[in-house]
């Protein structure tokens, strides 16, 4: 059987979802490392998706972009111990929209500073910037509430919708910080945090963290 061969970086928010789930089930994989060390990875990546947008698995002749759609190919043809997607149909639905809100309402206002501090000086978005930074603390009053009572994202069992979670909160609140108005989020992302396969996936970020454009803060 081949090996699973994963393209992305350690400093990738959505690879550190798809990391998530291969390491919470011990999962072996070979990480296509996409730098500028490494140019024949990113001349092969680029040909298998023109969209150049990370991660990729490779599963013999397939290929898997999409992290979602990474975690769901893992569970059905890689199966482990942690179940990421349960077998309810009903619960399923829930992780998967939690997902969903995780990506979009997390991490994509999250990105848009970061990515604005990139742009020429000319060409930079204020107006986009400000909008990302209130669709932020709106989702964290929402998740605020919906988190009450909660150990994981879709309750007692740790899912799809946690390994979104845990890369979003991560970076969102070093672009905009959680107010104390939110301890239950605050304390949610604390518990992420503390997973061993999130936790894995921060040390080996570590040697990455000048690269953040907003410049890292000085904690987790």
């Amino acid at each position: 059987m081949s090996v699973l061969q994963l393209f992305g970086h350690p400093f990738s928010a959505y690879c550190w979802k798809a990391f998530i789930a291969l390491y919470e089930n011990d999962t072996p994989f070979e990480l296509r490392m996409l730098d500028a060390e490494h140019e024949e990875n990113g001349a092969e990546f680029a040909r298998l998706w023109p969209i150049k947008r990370f991660p990729l698995l490779i599963d013999g002749n397939h290929v898997v972009f999409e992290a979602s759609i990474i975690i769901e190919h893992l569970q059905r043809f890689h199966p482990g111990p942690v179940t990421l997607i349960p077998g309810n149909a009903a619960q399923a639905l829930e992780v998967r929209m939690l997902d969903r809100v995780f990506d979009n309402y997390v991490a994509t206002p999250m990105i848009k500073p970061v990515f604005d501090t990139l742009r020429p000086e000319g060409a930079r978005d204020a107006f986009g910037v400000g909008e990302a930074h209130t669709v932020l603390d709106t989702i964290y009053a929402w998740l605020d509430v919906q988190l009450e009572g909660r150990e994981w994202a879709a309750g007692e069992k740790f899912t799809l919708a946690d390994c979104a979670a845990a890369p979003a909160l991560f970076y969102a609140d070093w672009v905009h910080p959680m107010s104390d108005d939110y301890p239950i989020l605050k304390a949610y992302r604390a518990r992420l945090l503390a997973r061993p396969s999130v936790a894995r996936v921060v040390d080996e970020a570590r040697p990455y963290r000048s690269f953040f454009p907003l410049g890292a803060p000085d904690r987790d």
